[in-house]
C-alpha cells in the first residue's frame, strides 16, 4: 500500500507540469498575437498602397489634363494675337475659354498680359468675372514669366474658393507676352474621398493640407492619430504628396480573436491532457476533434491566403491588360485605315493578275510557231508583273504589323512613296491630283518606319476624303528643313475645317466619317509627340483646304 506520503505526491500535479501550462499559456497567444497581427498589418499596407496609387493616378489624371489645356492655349494664335495687339477684353477669346472650361471640367481659365491683367476669361459674362483684375501679384504669374510655367495652390481672391493655379507663359517671338492660367477645384475629389473610411490628404511642400476628404483640416499639419497605417506617394512633376490614413483597427481585432483562440486551444489542450488518465477514449475522441478544428483553422487561411494571391494576380494582369489595349488601339486604327484601302488594293493586285494571265496564255500559242525570243519577253513581262504584286502585299503586310517601339534613322522620301503606294488606287479612282517635293535620299529623321508610316497614310487618307465630289481635287506636299528639325506639310483643295470643327479635332472618337472612329488624328498626334514632334493644324484661310504639319526631329 501506498504510504500517505506517496499518496500526497501522486494527488498533486508535478511543477513541470505547471510550468509548461503557465508557459504555452502566456508564449502561444502572445505569439499567435505577433503572428496575426503581422500577416494582417502587411495586406493592410498592400491595400492601402493601391488606394493610394489608384487615388495618385486619378489625381495625376486630372493635373496632366489641365497642364494640356494650359500649354495648347499657350500657341494659340488667336490668343497670341490678342497679347500682341494690346486688347484690353476680348469676348470672342473668353467664350473659347469658356467652351473649353466646359469640355476639361476646370474651374475658370483666364488670360492675363505681360502685367498680370486679365483681358479674357470664361467667367467674362458674370458678375464675378475676372477680366480687368490684376492678378500680378500672384506666384504662378511671376513663376510662369519666368521660369515659362507656374503652379500654386491659394485661395481665390474675386471667387473665395480655394483651388490650385497652373500657368503657362504665352510667347510671341521668343519674349513672354502673357500667361494662361486654368485654375482647378477638387470639390468633386474630395466629396469622392469622403465617402470611403480611408483618411486621403495631399500635402504641399510644407507639410499641410491642401486637397483632404475632411476639409476642415486644410491648410493645417497632417492630424497625428493613433491606431492608423500612414500611406505616402509622391505626386509627378510637383513637391506635394498624397497621404492615405488607414485604420489599423481590423487586424488588431484579428490579432486579438485569433491570441483568444490560441488561448483558448491550450486551455483545453491542458483539460484534455489532464483527462486523458481517467478518460482515454473520450481523451482520444477529443483529440481528433481539436485536430479536425486545426485542420479546418489552416483550411480557412490557405484559402484566405489563396484568395488574396489571386486577386493581387488579377490586378497584376488587369494592368497587362490596360497595356495590351493600347496597344490594341492603336493597332486597330491602322487596321480600320487598312481596311479603307483593302478595295483599292484588290483592284491593284487584279490588273497584274489579268496580265500575267494573259501573257501566259501568248506564251503557249507563240511557244511552238516562234523562237525563244517571244517566249522570253512573255515570262519577262510575267516576272515583273509577279515582282509588282510582291510589292504591294510586301507594303500591306508591313503596314498591319504592329510597330516594334524601336526608332531610328528613316528616309522621309521612302516613307512618303510607300504611304503612296498605299493610298494609289482611291487618288486614281478621283483622278486626284499629286504634288510631291524633291527630297533627297539621304534626309532621314528620328522615327520608326510603320508608325511614319501610319501617321502619312491617315493624313492623305483624310486629305482624300475632305475633297469627295470636288470638281479639281488635288494633294500638295511641301518640305522643310534644317540642323535640327524637318517640317512637312499636307495641303488638300478640299472645303476645309469650320471653326468647331478645328476646335474638337485633336479629341477622341470625334468624327464626322459615317464610318470613322475618330482616332486616326489622336493616334497620329501622340506617335509624333513619342518621335519628339508634333502634329498641328494650321490656321484656316478663307478659300483654301485644310493644311496639316508634321514637325520631325532630324536623324
Amino acid at each position: 500500500m501506498p504510504t500517505p506520503q506517496t499518496r500526497g505526491d501522486s494527488s498533486r500535479p508535478p511543477l513541470q507540469r505547471i510550468a509548461l501550462a503557465v508557459v504555452l499559456m502566456v508564449s502561444v497567444p502572445l505569439a499567435t498575437w505577433h503572428l496575426t497581427k503581422g500577416a494582417a498589418m502587411a495586406r493592410l499596407e498592400q491595400a492601402a498602397t493601391a488606394i493610394a496609387q489608384t487615388r495618385l493616378l486619378a489625381l495625376d489624371s486630372i493635373l496632366d489634363r489641365q497642364r494640356a489645356v494650359a500649354m495648347v492655349l499657350s500657341v494659340d494664335q488667336q490668343v497670341i494675337a490678342t497679347l500682341r495687339d494690346g486688347r484690353m477684353s476680348d469676348p470672342e477669346v473668353s467664350a473659347k475659354l469658356d467652351l473649353l472650361r466646359g469640355e476639361t471640367q476646370s474651374s475658370v481659365i483666364y488670360l492675363m498680359n505681360a502685367q498680370g491683367r486679365a483681358v479674357a476669361a470664361s467667367n467674362w459674362d458674370q458678375p464675378a468675372s475676372f477680366v480687368g483684375h490684376d492678378y500680378g501679384f500672384r506666384d504662378y504669374f511671376r513663376q510662369a514669366m519666368q521660369n515659362g510655367t507656374g503652379q500654386e495652390y491659394a485661395l481665390g481672391t474675386v471667387s473665395g474658393r480655394h483651388g490650385l493655379y497652373l500657368a503657362h507663359d504665352i510667347r510671341d517671338e521668343g519674349r513672354p507676352i502673357g500667361v494662361i492660367v486654368v485654375k482647378i477645384e477638387f470639390d468633386q475629389l474630395e466629396r469622392a474621398w469622403a465617402r470611403d473610411s480611408d483618411a486621403t490628404f495631399v500635402m504641399g511642400s510644407d507639410d499641410r493640407v491642401l486637397i483632404s476628404s475632411r476639409p476642415d483640416l486644410r491648410f493645417q499639419p497632417l492630424p497625428v492619430s493613433r491606431g492608423v497605417l500612414t500611406t505616402r506617394a509622391p505626386l509627378r512633376r510637383s513637391d506635394w504628396q498624397l497621404v492615405v490614413q488607414t485604420s489599423t483597427a481590423g487586424p488588431r481585432r484579428l490579432a486579438a480573436l485569433a491570441a483568444g483562440t490560441a488561448l483558448l486551444v491550450v486551455m483545453l489542450g491542458g483539460i484534455v491532457a489532464a483527462l486523458i488518465a481517467a478518460r482515454m477514449r473520450r481523451a482520444a475522441r477529443q483529440a481528433r476533434a481539436q485536430a479536425a478544428y486545426r485542420a479546418d483553422l489552416e483550411q480557412a487561411v490557405q484559402t484566405r491566403t489563396r484568395d488574396l494571391s489571386d486577386e493581387m494576380r488579377e490586378r497584376k494582369a488587369a494592368e497587362q491588360r490596360l497595356i495590351r489595349l493600347q496597344s490594341d488601339l492603336v493597332q486597330a486604327n491602322k487596321l480600320a485605315t487598312l481596311g479603307q484601302i483593302t478595295a483599292g488594293v484588290a483592284h491593284e493586285l487584279n490588273q497584274p493578275l489579268a496580265t500575267i494571265r494573259l501573257l501566259a496564255q501568248n506564251g503557249q500559242a507563240l511557244l511552238p510557231a516562234h523562237a525563244a525570243q517571244a517566249t522570253g519577253d512573255n515570262l519577262t513581262r510575267i516576272i515583273g508583273m509577279t515582282d509588282r504584286i510582291a510589292v504591294i502585299t510586301d507594303r500591306l503586310r508591313g503596314f498591319s504589323r504592329k510597330a516594334t517601339g524601336t526608332m531610328q534613322a528613316v528616309s522621309l522620301q521612302s516613307a512618303i512613296q510607300a504611304s503612296l503606294m498605299l493610298t494609289a488606287s482611291r487618288r486614281r479612282a478621283s483622278a486626284m491630283r499629286f504634288d510631291l517635293p524633291d527630297l533627297p535620299d539621304d534626309l532621314c529623321v528620328h522615327a520608326e518606319f510603320v508608325r511614319l508610316e501610319q501617321i502619312l497614310v491617315n493624313l492623305l487618307t483624310n486629305a482624300h476624303d475632305a475633297q469627295h465630289d470636288c470638281p479639281d481635287p488635288w494633294i500638295q506636299l511641301r518640305a522643310s528643313w534644317d540642323a535640327a528639325t524637318l517640317t512637312l506639310t499636307i495641303t488638300d483643295n478640299g472645303p476645309g475645317l469650320g471653326p468647331e470643327a478645328a476646335t474638337r479635332l485633336f479629341t477622341p472618337f470625334a468624327t464626322d466619317k459615317p464610318q470613322g472612329m475618330g482616332l486616326g488624328l489622336v493616334i497620329s498626334r501622340d506617335i509624333a509627340r513619342d518621335f519628339g514632334g508634333d502634329l498641328t493644324l494650321d490656321p484656316a484661310v478663307p478659300g483654301q483646304g485644310a493644311t496639316f504639319r508634321l514637325t520631325l526631329r532630324r536623324a
